[in-house]
């Protein structure tokens, strides 16, 4: 039968001490991080009357998730290093371990309270962040201008066609230059045959329709043979313009803007299409929606060892390895996302190199430590 374990008083006593010191260290860095540059900002939008107070609420409100997702793996390990720290110094540790508490039956409280944690932030990832970034997108009316190129591919994976949009707003294309390609090959690219330059454009799922054309055709030696204007015309049929059309729609959109399944498709059609760079860059983000919560676990844990202290042991030192944790972590996110857009080393393991080097550190402090 299973046996349910039985919540002593150590570990609410564990429990609502580590709560209070991990808010506290939340609340500082969401303040810290919020006053300065974006509250002057807010500040002086609404001094101009470009938001109302209302809406500058919302701005700030929304910026809190942000914030959060960053809060969360620092508050745990402030708040569980604070915490036992104090314990050591009071020399309730000392107490603890004459009564028989093993290290596991310890930290058996902070390990519930760092899966919470956890999984908040998850979720603040996957949903709350992009529904704030799709809030203040609708506060600051964002006109997104979007400059793309496409290439069609045939069977063997070579270029037929290129679409280069210069200018694609609310639903419209402006200066479209449209590219075909013939069977003849040069050392490095296909023979080029007409260039067709539209005015206008409207993208479709199942054609792109291209207005007000100049055709170009061009000989074998590379001339202009002739010049015809067209009214309009369609490319990139059935698959080839949903997919074109949904790239266009999600190219300038940041990681944080999509929830967890809606990255998992635009990396999906980012491998479809043989985009493999981006691919890279975003399985990795991908990758890290779900390294980065179990990240709190490991900086709580990291947390609890170096408040493992001796009584008249400086503060000071653990607090510094603390901050130096934190800050060595956050400073190298974006060389391992260059590692992995670049394919030096697969998404996998830039997304999880970090948690592992967390553990690391635990089983590195905790055999000099000799707790």
């Amino acid at each position: 039968m299973l046996k349910i374990p039985t919540i002593k008083i150590y570990d609410r006593y564990i429990f609502s001490q580590i709560f209070a010191a991990t808010f506290i260290a939340i609340l500082l860095f969401t303040v810290v991080w919020i006053a300065p540059e974006m509250l002057l900002k807010t500040i002086e939008k609404t001094i101009s009357g470009t938001y109302t107070p209302e809406m500058a609420a919302k701005v700030l409100i929304c910026e809190i998730p942000k914030i959060l997702g960053k809060a969360f793996p620092v508050g745990l390990l402030l708040g569980s290093l604070f915490t036992f720290d104090k314990l050591s110094k009071d020399f309730e540790l000392t107490i603890f371990r004459a009564v028989g508490l093993s290290f596991k039956r310890i930290i058996a409280p902070v390990l519930v309270f760092s899966a919470i944690i956890t999984v908040l932030c998850f979720i603040t990832y996957d949903k709350f962040i992009p529904r704030s970034e799709s809030v203040l997108s609708r506060i600051n009316n964002k006109q997104v201008t979007t400059q793309y190129i496409y290439t069609e591919k045939n069977e063997k994976n070579q270029p037929e066609d290129y679409v280069i949009v210069s200018k694609y707003e609310d639903g419209r294309m402006y200066d479209v230059l449209y590219l075909t390609f013939g069977e003849r090959r040069y050392t490095d690219i296909h023979e080029l045959n007409n260039i067709y330059h539209a005015k206008t454009g409207i993208p479709g799922d199942d054609k792109w329709v291209l207005n007000d054309i100049s055709l170009y055709e061009i000989t074998p030696d590379g001339i202009f043979k002739e010049t015809q204007h067209l009214n309009s015309m369609e490319i990139l049929k059935d698959e080839s313009a949903y997919n074109a059309h949904r790239l266009m729609l999600l190219a300038t959109k940041k990681d944080r803007e999509f929830t967890n399944s809606e990255l998992k498709n635009y990396v999906q059609l980012l491998k479809k299409e043989g985009l493999d760079e981006e691919q890279r860059f975003m399985l990795n983000k991908y990758y890290q929606r779900f390294s980065h919560p179990f990240v709190c676990v490991a900086l709580a844990i990291l947390g609890v060892i170096l408040g493992f202290s001796k009584p008249r042991e400086q503060r000071v030192i653990g607090f510094t390895i603390a901050i130096g944790c934190v800050f060595a972590y956050y400073i190298t996110l974006p060389f391992f996302d260059m590692l992995a857009e670049k394919g030096v080393l697969p998404p996998i393991l830039t997304a999880t190199i970090p948690l592992f080097a967390f553990m690391g550190a635990i089983w590195a402090f905790y055999k000099s430590k000799e707790i």
